[in-house]
């Protein structure tokens, strides 16, 4: 299957010196749902401005549905929906008006219906004759992301949707993705909450620095980086772990109630049966048992630090 968006070797160096992308290539399914994680300066929103036409690379490509973005650009750019971070309105137009605007900058013709549908799965509809700068921070930020598909694009961008925003919006917002997705747009976001990465993503981008750490399956990435860890609460405190059992590189609580064995998952021998026998012959008592695995938040906290 061709990939929808192809990022080749794509570079960008400012006036300054600054590097804010390092030879990145990626390529995107028609379809996925994409999360691009990093901290801040990563160089998330220059890869997206470049996708965009808003930045010109130094060095590379980047083509959508084959088409080059500097080549054929009025045609990538129509196939393209972004939702920026900043609430980039004007103050005096009404919401059915902004909307309506935007679908014709893009020379599609006028459809009443698939933008009421739009509002209203914004929870806008009851708002398109407000003023803008009426509105809520909010509401703001659902007008941004009814711009972005008022012209039906196949790929959109979401660049920190829901940085500073409700619950309720955010949870309208997931919503929405995923019946974009079911309708067959692919989806580009970047988020400061990882756990909405991980509920939603097929695949997780780890950016630090200007470059592309890893691209994998958000489950396969958890299986490779992740930790499985058993949580063995014992009867009675220790205050050390017996010399018997150090071959197995547990770690004892600062209480001395619990030890903690950390294994590989993906090993068809874990070594649990040998590891609580020999607990139970060393003369500990076991009170309870429990796994836990890493989540996503700290495979990337856990990257970012080994590059930096």
């Amino acid at each position: 299957m061709q990939p929808i968006v192809s990022i080749t070797n794509l570079s960008k160096t400012y006036a300054s010196g600054h590097q804010a992308l390092k030879d990145v290539s990626l390529d995107i399914a028609p379809g996925e749902i994409l999360a691009l994680l990093g901290p801040n300066g990563a160089g998330k929103t220059t890869l997206i401005s470049i996708i965009c036409g808003i930045v010109n690379a130094s060095t590379g490509s980047v083509t959508v549905d084959g088409h080059d973005i500097v080549a054929g650009y009025r045609v990538t750019r129509g196939m393209i929906g972004l939702v920026p971070q900043e609430l980039t309105l004007g103050a005096f137009d009404t919401v059915w008006n902004t909307l309506s605007f935007s679908r014709g900058l893009f020379g599609m013709k006028p459809d009443p219906v698939y933008l009421e549908r739009l509002l209203k799965d914004l929870s806008l509809w009851d708002k398109k004759d407000s003023v803008l700068m009426s509105l809520s921070g909010g509401m703001k930020r659902r007008v941004l992301i009814g711009k972005a598909l008022s012209h039906e694009p196949s790929v959109l961008f979401l660049d920190e949707p829901t940085a500073g925003v409700d619950v309720e919006l955010r949870k309208d917002m997931w919503a929405l993705v995923e019946r974009l997705r079911a309708s067959g747009v692919t989806i580009i976001l970047t988020t400061h909450y990882i756990e909405e990465a991980e509920a939603i993503a097929d695949r997780v981008g780890v950016i630090s620095n200007g470059e592309l750490l890893l691209v994998d399956d958000k489950l396969a990435l958890m299986h490779k980086l992740g930790k499985r860890q058993l949580i063995i609460e014992l009867e009675e405190s220790v205050s050390s772990v017996p010399e018997v059992l150090h071959a197995w590189a547990l770690e004892l609580s600062t209480d001395g109630g619990q030890l903690t064995y950390t294994y590989d998952p993906l090993n068809t021998d874990t070594g649990i049966s040998d590891l609580i026998r020999e607990i139970s012959e060393a003369g500990l008592l076991l009170k309870d048992l429990k796994t836990t695995q890493s989540s996503l938040e700290e495979i990337f906290v856990s990257l970012v630090k080994t590059k930096s």
